[in-house]
């Protein structure tokens, strides 16, 4: 809801403790240093961007590849630039470089999105033109007339906006049939995981999988109310911990649990944030620094309308892109036009795969391709499901068989697909050469028709 004009005036020249943004500032810093550090020391930089022949590139960003051996010393300016957002060192510079380091890394191959990558790139860039670094920093330590004490409220509720949004779309992704009353996927996944100790047995009882389902959706949809509120927000703050804890024991989504629990700190009061950071004061027994009287951080005029008018559009295009799919004709699961950057998490059990062969566009041969010549594990398995991956990857077929003798190649694939439970059944027309096809975000008639419905949002 809009607030009336005079009430709107008045939230724009609150000010709050600049503290909520000092602590989530050092634990997002922390943790995205965490998340490369795990990265590199899993091996998955060679594994996925130094093995495979062949990337799968976002639509208008086919320029960003990985850039061979040095693609290890992009991950260290990502981790350097965590580690220094994290201290408050260099703050808008190293907000600055995380963000394109990151999201570069991110842009590289689309075979490895996840939605938590994606959050990481938006509190990146947001990260940029938020006051996070007057406070608890470095940069305030060695000049003082950086610090400030206090800032805008707005500047707070930014980051307890997006992860509203992040939330509630989440949540009304989950109002489908296929989540409600079907319980799908989880009445797939859960029993997978009966080999848990003491609750393992539960998950194989398909009531466990419905009620997983809909207290997911009534989470989602709920859980940014419920910390918003002073009475409310211890409980909801333990139900953040307790269900992203269970979802990263039973399913392997990577730093995604964590991340969205530390995120939510930005819900509790200033005095919070302020005991958290005396406590960590005395543990690393650091001094207190205050070098002047309070002093809120104030912007001119124009820079505060410029700084307000950039959010308004940036939050404006967060809650607007999600609902693309509905420019789409088709069942958005199968199809997945529209799909990603949509915060749509766990919602399908959808595998495939598809066979490719090269035909000789003078004589008529057929070589059938091996996919795991070309590409890794990952990519195989993201391509078998994906359409516009599958453009992709022929037109690189069709450039690869070009050097290799083959004229005029022409390049048709075999695809069978399953969807939370249902039979498999064909994808892709066959008879369509996909060599000629453009990777665009037009709708592709060439998917075949699910024939099914999945209703809702």
């Amino acid at each position: 809801m809009l607030l009336p004009g005079g009430r709107l005036q008045r939230y724009l020249h609150t000010y709050t403790p600049a503290a909520p943004l000092a602590t989530f500032r050092l634990a997002f810093g922390l943790l995205v240093l965490a998340s490369v550090v795990r990265f590199w020391a899993k091996g998955w930089i060679a594994e996925l961007y130094l093995k495979p022949k062949f990337f799968f590139s976002y639509y208008g960003f086919e320029w960003v590849k990985p850039l061979g051996p040095l693609t290890y010393g992009l991950f260290a300016v990502c981790g350097l630039c965590a580690l220094l957002v994290a201290l408050g060192w260099g703050y808008r510079w190293a907000a600055g470089g995380l963000f394109l380091s990151f999201t570069y890394i991110e842009l590289m191959d689309k075979s490895t999105y996840l939605n938590h990558y994606y959050f990481v790139s938006l509190v990146a860039l947001l990260l940029i033109v938020l006051p996070a670094g007057g406070y608890f920093s470095v940069d305030a330590h060695r000049h003082p007339a950086r610090w400030h004490d206090r800032v805008p409220r707005w500047t707070v509720d930014a980051l307890r906006l997006l992860l509203g949004i992040v939330y509630f779309y989440a949540g009304l992704a989950k109002l489908n049939s296929d989540w409600l009353l079907e319980a799908m996927p989880l009445r797939i996944w859960l029993p997978a995981k009966n080999d848990l100790p003491l609750v393992g047995f539960l998950f194989n009882y398909p009531w466990v999988a419905y009620a997983f389902s809909w207290f997911g959706a009534f989470y989602d949809l709920t859980v940014p109310f419920f910390l918003l509120n002073r009475l409310t927000r211890p409980y909801a703050y333990a139900a953040v911990v307790v269900f992203h804890v269970l979802t990263a024991v039973l399913f392997p989504i990577g730093m995604f649990p964590y991340v969205m629990i530390v995120a939510a700190l930005i819900f509790f009061p200033a005095a919070a944030h302020e005991r958290a950071l005396q406590w960590l004061r005395r543990l690393l027994r650091l001094p207190i620094f205050a070098p002047r009287a309070p002093a809120p951080l104030v912007y001119g005029r124009a820079t505060r309308r410029l700084l307000l008018l950039g959010l308004g559009g940036f939050f404006l295009v967060q809650m607007g892109l999600p609902f693309r799919y509905l420019l789409y004709p088709n069942e958005l699961f199968w199809t997945e036009e529209g799909y990603r950057f949509s915060w749509r998490v766990m919602l399908m059990e959808k595998m495939g795969q598809v066979q490719f062969k090269v035909v000789d566009g003078a004589t008529g041969q057929i070589r059938m391709v091996n996919n795991d010549d070309h590409l890794s594990i990952l990519q195989e398995k993201m391509l078998a499901t994906q359409p516009d991956m599958m453009v992709q990857f022929a037109h690189y077929l069709r450039d690869y068989y070009a050097r290799q003798g083959v004229h005029c190649p022409q390049v048709y694939a075999d695809a069978y697909v399953t969807l939370n439970g249902r039979l498999g059944k064909a994808y892709i027309d066959p008879t369509v050469d996909l060599a000629q096809e453009a990777d665009t975000w037009r709708p592709k008639p060439w998917i075949l028709p699910f024939d099914d419905a999945i209703s809702g949002l």
